[in-house]
């Protein structure tokens, strides 16, 4: 332990044994990608594989060599905190070990992203390109990739307008849920019991049984109705369950004041919830509500159990004709494209009301 400095300030946080460690991984990593990356192009033989192969290599290298040198500049201002330490130079010894210990986290933080990284492409590449010859057929997903667009419409329109459904449902199931006293015993149990039901049993068996089972039973108006409505039924009826625990949980978190005070002021038990507890409900719930409705969202692909001709099921087709899954691939791309902005839109939506809650 060092000995404590006359001036009463600390001594530096030792740095010296982290940037050494830095160092060796970063070494480390270096020699990895050097002999993995090696090795896997040697194996490719087709030649565009094998630019590839001979181009992320390089870079790994590259990148690699970032990490030796943020390593090495690690151990630098290490061995200077030491340095100035000896020369009771006790504020410049503690900035060069807190620079020291930055630069080593980041030797550990880089050198995982690149070696994750690396070793996701190098998989690809692996075999002679097998995985890229499956999944990635840039011809293939060209050739499928209008259709499966146009198909993934159906998605889209299954999702917007189940979430209105979704969203009008689970506000009922809510209230019901939380209707007072022993008249609304009846209510309650109804209500919980639903929930309790759609969100146990899965998505899939929901949409299972709608789509297959109602048309069986022969009833004239149902026989006419769309293999879509079906799916929007059955996505109503799994969420709307979801989301009722949701909308809950605001009004949950609603302080009991603000009930006492609406209620002393001669308002009934519907008029305080409409007029005071659901807008400030609804404002707390938004993000987790907007969860519930990407997920739902993925969930439209299940639809293909039922014959809908959504996304899944075009690109199945092309599957199919190919002996190659590159066009569902574009299914998942055309998922990806649509879901990640709407998660970063949640968090940012989360972040925000968390702010506000902070200066209240």
């Amino acid at each position: 332990m060092a000995a404590a400095d006359p001036s009463g300030l600390s001594p530096p946080p030792p740095s010296l044994g982290l940037a050494v460690v830095a160092l060796l991984v970063a070494v480390a990593g270096l020699l990895v990608i050097g002999i993995t990356g090696g090795a896997v192009r040697a194996g490719v033989s087709d030649p565009g594989l094998h630019g590839l192969a001979s181009g992320a290599l390089y870079v790994a290298l590259a990148a690699g060599a970032v990490t030796l040198w943020l390593g090495a500049r690690s151990l630098t201002l290490a061995l200077q905190s030491r340095a100035d330490l000896a020369r009771s130079e006790i504020l410049a010894a503690r900035a060069s070990a807190a620079r020291a210990r930055d630069s080593a986290l980041i030797v550990f933080g880089l050198t995982l992203a690149l070696m994750i990284g690396f070793f996701l492409v190098q998989m690809i590449l692996f075999n002679d390109g097998k995985i890229q010859k499956t999944f990635l057929r840039w011809d293939l997903m060209t050739e499928s990739a209008a259709d499966v667009a146009r198909a993934f419409l159906v998605n889209l329109k299954l999702a917007l307008i189940a979430q209105v459904l979704v969203m009008i449902v689970g506000l009922f199931l809510a209230v019901a849920r939380l209707t007072p006293g022993r008249a609304g015993a009846p209510v309650r149990m109804l209500a919980i019991a639903y929930i309790d039901l759609f969100r146990a049993v899965p998505a899939i068996i929901v949409l299972y049984l709608i789509g297959f089972g109602l048309p069986l039973t022969g009833l004239p108006l149902i026989s006419k109705v769309s293999s879509q409505w079906f799916a929007i039924i059955a996505l109503t009826l799994t969420y709307s369950a979801y989301v009722a625990e949701i909308y809950r949980s605001g009004i949950d978190s609603i302080h009991p004041s603000q009930w006492s005070a609406a209620r002393s002021l001669g308002f009934s038990f519907p008029q305080t919830m409409r007029f005071f507890i659901l807008p400030q409900a609804i404002r707390i719930v938004i993000p987790p509500l907007l969860g519930a409705f990407i997920a739902l969202q993925k969930d439209t692909s299940l639809v293909n159990v039922i014959g809908t001709m959504d996304a899944f099921n075009q690109a199945k087709f092309y599957a199919s004709a190919n002996f190659n899954l590159s066009s569902v691939l574009v299914v998942a791309i055309l998922f990806v494209i649509i879901t990640i902005p709407q998660t970063r839109f949640v968090d940012w939506m989360l972040e925000r009301s968390l702010e506000k809650r902070k200066r209240g």
